[in-house]
């Protein structure tokens, strides 16, 4: 079984809209073309993943050799806010958009809060979070009633000036409008929205944000995480979303740079299981505020950042960046945009594959079920059996095992990448001993890999070696090795891909391992 899943969510970056977005009045949006625009925007390290091959994206440059698995995500869900576009990567689809209320709440709805609250309410219009406490938090301060307001989202927001009404009590209040909000009024989420300030100074909202999400409304691949014992960590808002329903242990967080410095810690922990990230100033801080450059900045703050996350990564590691929905901070308004998100993939043990454009976010759940060994049935398909692996990133993966050879006797270094059928690649490399007998060749060091972790069917083998790494022939397995891989694979459909300068030369495994011997001679 591998061991851990990293799935980071960089909220809002859209990559382009969907076949249906005139339908929600986002025809023409994509917000990472849009950032793309800026002088700020700077992704070097997520380019060379791939992130310019990912479809649509080719105005970031396609690399010859990504790093990363390459995907865009269509949303199956009918809406595109963050409740909604998180629900789907975890496995649930949404038939219906979550209630949103362009005229305010319904008054019965008010009075029955008020009632509860002991606190009368201000503005009900769908507002921006900023200029909603600019307008009426004197009034606030003079009555004491909460400010009450919406957006395009499915939201029920409630600001309150901290030296005026107690966080807890807030914090309660939202606990009442949560309680209040169901059936046709179920709302994604009622956010406490606290903040600081004058009138003379200006206000400023504060980090004691919380979320009261509504309950998935069906098992997500974070229950089945934690049904199979294994740990579900959320980073960020993600326990909000969720409600807490299949989390394990929640790390909230102060923005994106809190979300990035506890992800690095996660990454350092040992652990079995996923941890779901979600970095949420991409979307708050620029995407609604239609900062672009501002938006650019965090993208390559994010990009700076991510190789200290990947230097963390073990051989039984994944990462996957994504997205929710779009928030294109050039586009008319300063709502939500309904686009296609981009996907990429990265571990040892993954191959750098195309894998196009895909139907629903929740391949993302599947992913996640297939790489733990988890059982969990959705709409999506693992990502990890949805793109063939070419013979020549096979053979540039047995490349790059080669350079970890241990051989400081025979300085004959040998690489192998063994291809399973469901798309996972074990990599492999030659490791010498003093007394030679023990020495184990690079195409048994990747299969030994593989069947630790139960993993016994397999499609295809690459080797490749050299004298100190320099390769100037093919490398074909020895016999003991061809052996080994008679034990597992057919020989009549098991490929062995040599590598060399002019090329790479294939062969069944039965024209190596003619009339061998198996357990059926038993």
């Amino acid at each position: 079984m591998a061991k851990r899943i990293f799935v980071i969510v960089l909220d809002s970056l859209g990559a382009g809209a969907l076949p249906d977005a005139a339908e929600w009045g986002d025809t023409g949006t994509h917000t990472l073309r849009r950032i793309s625009a800026s002088p700020e925007f700077c992704i070097d390290n997520m380019r060379l993943l791939g992130l310019g091959n990912v479809d649509g994206q080719d105005f970031l440059g396609a690399v010859q050799c990504p790093l990363a698995a390459t995907a865009r995500l269509g949303e199956l869900s009918k809406g595109k806010d963050t409740t909604i576009g998180h629900w789907e990567l975890a496995g649930i689809i949404s038939p219906r958009p979550l209630p949103t209320y362009p005229e305010g709440f319904p008054q019965e709805i008010l009075d029955e809060f008020s009632a509860r609250t002991g606190r009368g309410w201000l503005c009900n219009k769908p507002y921006s979070g900023t200029e909603v406490i600019k307008d009426y938090g004197e009034e606030q301060r003079r009555t004491g009633k909460y400010i009450v307001y919406t957006s395009a989202d499915s939201v029920f927001q409630i600001a309150a000036h901290e030296e005026l009404i107690p966080l807890e009590e807030l914090y309660e209040a939202c606990r009442i409008a949560r309680e209040i909000l169901q059936g046709e009024h179920a709302v994604g989420r009622v956010i406490a929205r606290p903040y600081v300030g004058d009138a003379e100074n200006g206000y400023t909202r504060t980090a004691n944000r919380h979320d009261y999400s509504l309950m998935p409304p069906a098992r997500s691949v974070l229950d089945a995480v934690k049904e199979a014992g294994l740990a579900c960590i959320s980073v960020g808002k993600i326990n909000d979303i969720f409600a807490g329903s299949g989390v394990t242990e929640s790390i909230p967080t102060k923005g994106n740079a809190d979300g990035m410095r506890v992800a690095l810690e996660l990454s350092q922990r040992d652990f079995e299981g996923f941890c779901f990230v979600n970095l949420v100033d991409f979307d708050s801080q620029y995407g609604h505020r239609q900062d672009v450059d501002g938006y650019a900045r965090a993208i390559a703050e994010f990009d700076r950042w991510l190789p200290k996350f990947l230097a963390n990564m073990g051989e039984e590691d994944a990462l996957i960046i994504t997205a929710d929905h779009g928030c294109d901070p050039g586009d008319d308004d300063t709502d939500h945009t309904r686009e296609y998100v981009p996907l990429l993939m990265y571990g040892s043990r993954i191959a750098p594959v195309q894998l196009g454009t895909r139907k629903t976010f929740a391949d993302v759940a599947a992913t996640v079920a297939h790489w733990l060994g988890v059982d969990y049935d959705c709409v999506g398909t693992s990502l990890l059996k949805g793109g063939a692996v070419t013979d020549e990133q096979l053979v540039e993966m047995a490349r790059e095992a080669m350079q970890r050879s241990y051989s400081p006797y025979s300085h004959c270094k040998v690489g192998a990448a063994l291809l399973a059928a469901d798309g996972r690649v074990f990599t492999g490399c030659n490791v010498e001993n003093a007394a030679y007998s023990p020495t184990n060749c690079a195409e048994r060091t990747s299969l030994f890999k593989a069947v630790s972790e139960g993993v016994t069917q397999f499609e295809a083998i690459a080797v490749v070696g050299g004298r100190d790494g320099v390769i100037d022939g093919i490398f074909a397995p020895c016999g003991v090795c061809r052996q080994a891989l008679r034990e597992f694979c057919d020989p009549d459909s098991f490929r062995v891909l040599m590598g060399s300068r002019e090329g790479i030369e294939s062969r069944l495994l039965g024209e190596l391992l003619p009339l061998s011997f198996s357990g059926s001679d038993l």
